[in-house]
């Protein structure tokens, strides 16, 4: 079987060698992200706060991944939040993502979640069809606005 007849494999991210090769595709889906060695630094800081990993892989090359903690609040309960989720643009609309969402929709059930919650852009119509056909619903609206740094006393 040659390496482009083997099939994608789906795997947690476990080991530094593992996150750095997923800093290409997060900047496709995060471009303010500078460098590898940032990218790499706030995933761990992440990971000690919950943060998961889990990406979709042929040969060392990541074709997508999915960033994910799960959470707990008095709006939905326990739920499994959705940070990051990303296909290369030469691997769209090949059902990765579709297997991403199933995995983590799995994994939700397993930790006794009562839902999976991801945050898109207004503007990112090729992301709300997805999530649209894949089931998830528009059920709120977020506001937010960036905190200027201050001047302490």
């Amino acid at each position: 079987m040659t390496s482009s007849q083997v099939p994608p494999a789906l795997q947690p991210v476990v080991t530094p060698q593992q996150l750095e090769a997923c800093y290409p595709l997060m900047r496709v889906l995060r471009p303010h992200l500078q460098s590898q060695d940032e990218f790499v630094t706030r995933i761990q800081r992440q990971q000690e706060e919950g943060y998961h990993l889990l990406t979709i892989c042929r040969d060392q090359e990541v074709l997508a991944l999915a960033g994910y903690r799960f959470q707990e609040n008095l709006v939905y309960g326990k739920f499994l939040y959705v940070d990051d989720l990303v296909t290369t643009p030469q691997q769209r609309s090949s059902g990765y993502g579709a297997q991403l969402l199933a995995a983590l929709n799995t994994a939700a059930q397993q930790a006794g979640c009562a839902r999976l919650v991801l945050d898109t852009g207004l503007s990112n119509a090729l992301a709300q069809r997805f999530y649209f056909r894949e089931g998830l619903l528009s059920t709120s609206m977020r506001f937010g606005k960036a905190i200027e740094p201050g001047v302490s006393d």
